[in-house]
Order: structure tokens, then C-alpha cells, then sequence
């Protein structure tokens, strides 16, 4: 059994050891504390100069946290910032370090540098005159020098660029602008104004890269986006145009302008979108009273009435109505004569009216403005066989029917042609003879216009009952024998020939 004195030693000679334990913890926690926010540092900079930018960021936020008066941490993250591209973030950190140590000449130059790149001269200047007057560097001194001669140089040019927009000297505002915003990039006024100056001079692409990069430098600039909406919706783009008022009002759901805009677009945007459905569906009539429709939503913006006069010339087209489609199309040439898709439609749409050289010219025209086009290549061709054909023998004329007429309106002509040019009703030889052979090209037109496949090779200006047209195919019928091979035929029958001619 253990005794009591025992225990007492055993206890008495391990305090001190329990002391020193507890004492090293606490130094632990203490070292612990420092010694984490030292091996973020360490880390941070490591990862740093290695180029993994987003590890040594979190590693200072960790040092930035772990110890919010330890200037070094705030300076390193604002240095991670701007190789990360991200100016905006670094400033609040290049504060934070000066406020801390304002002899920091390093940091107030790069916040400096920085001020200038965002337009605020008056802030840049005071910070590169500060940093001249705390014992800089040799190279700190050079640099606040020339920041500060180009900063004043700028003050200048804004000075004069203001002065030529106001007079509305746009060209030599946009020019004087130029060179401010080659140093001060960031600067959303100076953009703003250029963009303004875009604008006056038609060059609107131009308006659009500055509002663009306007709307992303202020984060809350609801006036880019409307003028980037407006912008796209006189230039016709509605897609773009929806997008960019979208932008606006999810930063401010009751800006007046945009959501009045904003209807207008939506509506023009429905409107067309069903317009092309109907066009996909082929009901190519709806598909014209909804582009009829747009215009009237909006009659004043000649990007929308162009475009769609273009769908309802092309809709037309495809619904075969040559002489309504020439005329639609004709208009949109008269603005755009190198717009090839309506150079295409026309051609077809004078295919349709048999006016060949016409086709042939517009295809040729669109072909300029685009080579390598397969549906121009074809339609080239196609018109130029269905001249040449039109120059031999053409079923259409001689049955005297379009050449959309449908089947029934086919056999409906031919058998009144074939009535009235019966050899039987003319008693003079010559008149005979010249019945005979009309009578043959009569049957010839309906054999080739109620067969589909050979309706189809004729459309496309090959004549399949030419062995010269046929180069080479065969292809049997029934009329090489002259008029005697009708005997037994029936003009007037749709099924098996079974009536006979009596003549001598």
C-alpha cells in the first residue's frame, strides 16, 4: 500500500514541471499568435513571387485579420490586388497603410499612381508632393517628378477638352481626350465625355467600347446602360439593346427612362422573334403582317423598317409571289444594294415572273459581297439554264399558265388548249400541219408539268424531253412519233388514253 508522505512527494516534485508546462502554453498561444500571422506573411510572399496570386491573397487577408494595425500585411494584399488587376480594391488598402505609417513613401506613390490612372488629379498631386517632401528615395523622387509634370499636363488637356466639347468642337475634344485617357484609363468622365463625342460623330461603335468600359469603372451607372440600350436600338441590334436596359434596371428597377425604354424593346423584341417563328413554320402571310406590325411599333428608327421590309421580301419570295416580293425587295435595295440576302430573294422572286436576265444580274451582284456562297452558285446557274431555256421551248408559256400553277389548273389549260388545236377542227393542209405540231407541244407540256420529277429537272432549266438538255440521260415519252404516235390518245381523259382520232 502506497502512503500518504508518498504521494505528497511524488505531487511536490512535479509542480514545477506542471509551472513550466502551463507557462510554455501560454508563451505558445502568444507565439502561436505572432508566429501565424509572420508564416502568412512569409507564405504569402512566397506564393507571391511565384505567381499564384489567389493563394498569397488569402494568406494576407489571414494576416490582414490576425493583425489589423500591421501595415506590411495591408501592403503586401494591395500589391496581390494590382497583379490581380484590381485597382479598386487595392486604394482602400494603400489608405489603410498610410494612415497607419504616413511616411510610407512607397505606398502613398503607388496611391498616387493609382488616383492619377482614375482621372482624380487634385488627390494625385497631393500625394506625389507629399512623397517629394519625405525624404524619398532617389528613385521615389524621380518618379513623383515626372507623375507630377504629367499630372499638370493632364489638368491642361481637361481643361481644353471641356472648353472644345462645350463650343461642340467634337472632333478636337475626342482627340485631346485620347491622350488623357492614354494615362488616366480608369477615368469614367473622361470616357463618358469621349463616348458623347462618338456619339455627335456617328461613330457609334466607338460610343460603345467607351460606355462599355464607363459601365463597368462605376459600378452603379445606370445612364451607361441606358445610352448603350439606345445605342443598340438605333442601330437596330433589339437583342443587345434588351440586354444592355436589363443591366440598368437591376441596379435600379424604377429609372424612368430605362423602364419606359424598356417596354418599347421588349414589345419590338416579341415581335419579331414570332415574326421569324412564323417564317420557320412557312406561314409566310402571318409572318408579313407581324413585320408589318413592327413597323408601326417603331416607324422612326430606319434600322427596323430595312430589316423588316428584308424578312417580308424574303417571305414573299418563299410563297411565291414574285411581283409583291420585287417590289419590297427593291426598297430595301435602295438603302443597302450590297445586302446579298435580298439580292438573293429578288433573284428568286424574278425567277418566279420569268424575268431571267434580271435574276441572273442580282446573283451575280450578291455574289460580289458573297463569294463561297452555295445557295448564290446554285441560283447563278439555275437562272442562267432557265434563260436558255426560255429561248427553246417553255411548257409554262405554252400551256399559258404561271409557273406556280398548281396540277389541277395544268390539266384545266391543256385541255382547252388541246380542244382548241385538235387537228380534226382545221380542214387546210398547212393549218393542219401547224395544229399538229401545236397539239404535240401541248401534250409534250402537260406530260412534263403533271409529272413531278420532270416538272422538278425543268424548273431547274433542264428539259427532260431534250436528249441535248438531258446530256446524255435518256428519258422515255411517248411523242417522237410525230402526230400519228396520238392515235389512241385522249386529250380529254385523266386515266388511260382510250379515245381514237378519226382523220385521213
Amino acid at each position: 500500500m502506497v502512503s500518504a508522505e508518498h504521494v505528497a512527494h511524488k505531487i511536490l516534485t512535479y509542480i514545477p514541471y506542471v509551472l513550466v508546462l502551463i507557462d510554455m502554453k501560454y508563451e505558445g498561444v502568444k507565439c502561436g499568435k505572432d508566429g501565424s500571422v509572420d508564416n502568412h506573411m512569409e507564405m504569402g510572399k512566397k506564393l507571391l513571387a511565384a505567381g499564384q496570386l489567389a493563394d498569397a491573397l488569402s494568406h494576407f487577408h489571414a494576416a490582414v485579420d490576425g493583425d489589423p494595425k500591421n501595415y506590411m500585411a495591408y501592403y503586401r494584399r494591395a500589391t496581390v490586388f494590382l497583379a490581380m488587376g484590381k485597382s479598386k480594391s487595392a486604394l482602400p488598402d494603400l489608405s489603410r497603410v498610410i494612415e497607419l505609417k504616413p511616411d510610407f513613401t512607397a505606398a502613398r506613390l503607388q496611391r498616387g499612381n493609382l488616383l492619377l490612372k482614375q482621372g482624380k488629379l487634385d488627390e494625385a498631386e497631393s500625394d506625389f508632393k507629399k512623397v517629394l517632401k519625405s525624404n524619398p528615395s532617389e528613385k521615389e523622387e524621380k518618379e513623383a517628378h515626372s507623375q507630377l509634370t504629367k499630372s499638370d499636363e493632364i489638368q491642361r488637356l481637361v481643361a481644353q477638352s471641356r472648353s472644345s466639347f462645350n463650343t461642340k468642337d467634337y472632333l478636337t475634344a475626342a482627340a485631346l481626350l485620347d491622350t488623357i485617357i492614354e494615362t488616366c484609363i480608369w477615368d469614367v468622365t473622361s470616357r463618358e465625355m469621349r463616348a458623347e463625342c462618338f456619339i455627335e460623330t456617328g461613330e457609334m461603335g466607338k460610343a460603345i467600347s467607351d460606355l462599355k468600359a464607363a459601365s463597368k469603372l462605376r459600378s452603379d451607372n445606370t445612364q451607361a446602360f441606358y445610352k448603350l440600350s439606345t445605342i443598340y436600338y438605333n442601330l437596330g441590334d433589339h437583342e443587345m439593346s434588351l440586354n444592355e436596359v436589363r443591366e440598368c434596371l437591376k441596379l435600379d428597377p424604377d429609372h424612368k427612362q430605362c423602364y419606359s425604354h424598356y417596354k418599347q424593346v421588349k414589345k419590338l423584341n416579341k415581335q419579331i422573334q414570332s415574326a421569324e417563328e412564323l417564317i420557320q413554320k412557312q406561314s409566310y402571310e402571318e409572318a408579313v403582317s407581324k413585320y408589318e406590325a413592327v413597323m408601326k411599333t417603331e416607324p422612326n428608327v430606319l434600322h427596323f423598317s430595312l430589316l423588316a421590309k428584308e424578312r417580308i421580301c424574303h417571305a414573299l419570295a418563299q410563297s411565291q409571289q414574285g411581283g409583291r416580293a420585287i417590289s419590297v425587295c427593291s426598297e430595301v435595295l435602295q438603302s443597302q444594294p450590297e445586302n446579298f440576302n435580298v439580292l438573293k430573294d429578288r433573284a428568286e422572286a424574278y425567277i418566279q415572273e420569268e424575268q431571267y436576265e434580271e435574276a441572273i444580274r442580282d446573283y451575280e451582284t450578291a455574289s460580289k459581297h458573297s463569294e463561297n456562297d452555295r445557295q448564290i452558285k446554285e441560283g447563278l446557274e439555275r437562272a442562267q439554264r432557265l434563260l436558255k431555256q426560255s429561248q427553246k421551248r417553255d411548257y409554262y408559256k405554252i400551256l399559258g399558265v404561271k409557273r406556280n400553277a398548281q396540277k389541277k389548273e395544268i390539266i384545266k389549260a391543256y385541255r382547252k388548249l388541246a380542244q382548241q388545236w385538235h387537228p380534226d377542227n382545221f380542214q387546210d393542209p398547212e393549218e393542219k400541219k401547224r395544229a399538229e405540231k401545236k397539239f404535240i407541244d401541248i401534250a409534250q407540256a402537260k406530260e412534263v408539268l403533271t409529272d413531278p420529277e420532270m416538272r422538278t429537272k425543268f424548273d431547274h432549266g433542264e428539259d427532260p424531253l431534250d436528249p441535248e438538255s438531258q446530256q446524255g440521260h435518256h428519258h422515255h415519252h411517248n411523242f417522237h412519233g410525230g402526230f400519228h404516235g396520238f392515235q389512241g390518245f385522249n386529250p380529254f381523259g385523266s386515266g388511260p388514253f382510250n379515245f381514237k382520232f378519226n382523220f385521213n
